[in-house]
């Protein structure tokens, strides 16, 4: 954003920036406390040219002013541009920072703040995939918004929830380069009353999927084979159903995390960042202990040869099972239709136990426990429901995941 540059503004600055001018084409580029610049800046043609004016405070606000005032005026009567004074101090050429160096740079400085390397890889995939096609080599202040509608046109009718993501990354990423004095004027990839004016709303057309689950009448059955079956990934999913846990909390949960009766997931492998509890029943409990005494030296629980169990080990066998059209996820629908429909629970204990985020912000500010009492009852009820003889009649058709749990090709 471009300011009436002071003189008393000009002395104190000290950060390496670059202050913009109201005057066109004028800016302050401070390369430290002692080293300050007049660049007056042209852009025509797709090509961008920089003369210095010379040093700051050599040169003063108002003689800095009067030179780019004329340069300006040079241009747009197209006469050829000239530095002016023989004998005036050069500033060195500034490097240019192309798009993909300082996305680069962003991915490696935010990563820490990140629950896991995953974020990190996901950030870098689509915009290695999407954007460095496009503007990777492009200098920061080159890129339009025609650019930002060349990388998401693509992809925001057919992979909706991968492109909002793109888009926000490519929003921070530019306003990180404004930031550092890289580029100015709006962001090219902003939402709000820009690309909203040309892009379709994704709330209006696009389709929320959701996770295929097995009905809760054909649990018990299902249980039955289960359990009929050897290894570690059917110790790992049965445990998944009783404890209607993430398969991500499941599959990288840690031995350290357990103590007697209780399962505490750090909040770094929450989805909702905050520390969860979970009240084992005895049957998830006697699993816990089988999966550690098959791979005694590994830290995680469900693991082969020291390494955690990956998502396709449920995958391969719900297969074997013969109910690859359902996913592990979708046992969390289970667990949660049949707390609807068959019992008296609150609902407030269900959504706890799924640790669903409180979506009024007033009652999340008020609510203190985490109810562990009245979710082990839950739990309890619930392992007696997967753990009963099974009914003759069950069925075994599917039905939809919870809207909220939906997946795209990409899930933080």
């Amino acid at each position: 954003m471009a300011v009436q540059i002071t003189h008393n503004q000009a002395t104190k600055a000290k950060t390496p920036e670059r202050i913009y001018d109201t005057t066109r084409g004028l800016h302050l580029w401070v390369k430290s406390p002692t080293c300050k610049y007049w660049i007056f800046r042209l852009s025509a043609n797709g090509r961008r040219t920089d003369l210095s004016l010379g040093s700051f405070p050599r040169v003063g606000v108002a003689e800095a002013r009067k030179q780019a005032a004329e340069l300006a005026q040079k241009a747009v009567q197209g006469e050829p541009l000239t530095r002016g004074n023989k004998g005036r101090e050069e500033a060195p050429a500034a490097p240019v920072i192309r798009f993909k160096e300082l996305a680069e740079q962003i991915v490696l400085s935010k990563s820490p703040e990140w629950r896991s390397e995953k974020h990190a890889q996901q950030w870098t995939s689509s915009l290695e995939r999407y954007c460095y096609p496009v503007i990777g080599e492009m200098a920061l202040d080159e890129i339009t918004t025609d650019h930002v509608l060349e990388i998401l046109n693509p992809i925001w009718l057919a992979k909706t929830e991968t492109a909002t993501r793109v888009r926000s990354r490519l929003e921070r990423v530019l306003a990180a380069a404004t930031i550092k004095g890289l580029r100015s004027g709006v962001n090219p990839a902003m939402w709000r009353g820009h690309l909203e004016c040309l892009l379709a709303q994704p709330k209006k057309f696009q389709k929320v999927e959701h996770h295929p689950a097995l009905a809760y009448a054909a649990l018990p059955a299902f249980i039955v084979d289960l359990q009929g079956r050897t290894g570690v990934a059917a110790l790992a999913l049965e445990f998944l159903i009783l404890t209607a846990a993430r398969t991500s909390e499941v599959l990288q949960a840690k031995r350290c995390e357990f103590a007697g009766d209780v399962w505490t997931v750090p909040a770094e492998r929450m989805k909702a960042c905050k520390e969860h509890r979970v009240p084992l029943p005895p049957r998830a409990k006697l699993l816990i202990e089988r999966a550690m005494a098959m791979d005694p030296q590994s830290e995680f629980v469900f693991s082969r040869n020291g390494a955690a169990l990956s998502s396709m080990a449920l995958l391969v066998l719900l297969r074997r099972m013969g109910k690859g059209h359902i996913t592990s996820h979708g046992f969390r629908s289970t667990f949660r239709d049949w707390c609807s429909e068959e019992t008296d629970h609150s609902s407030e204990v269900a959504e706890m136990c799924l640790a669903h985020v409180v979506a009024n912000k007033v009652e999340a500010a008020y609510r203190r426990g985490d109810l562990l009492a009245k979710r082990k009852k839950l739990l309890e009820d619930w392992a007696n429901f997967c753990l009963a003889t099974p009914k003759v009649d069950a069925g075994s058709s599917t039905q939809s995941l919870n809207a909220g749990d939906s997946h795209d090709e990409e899930k933080g």
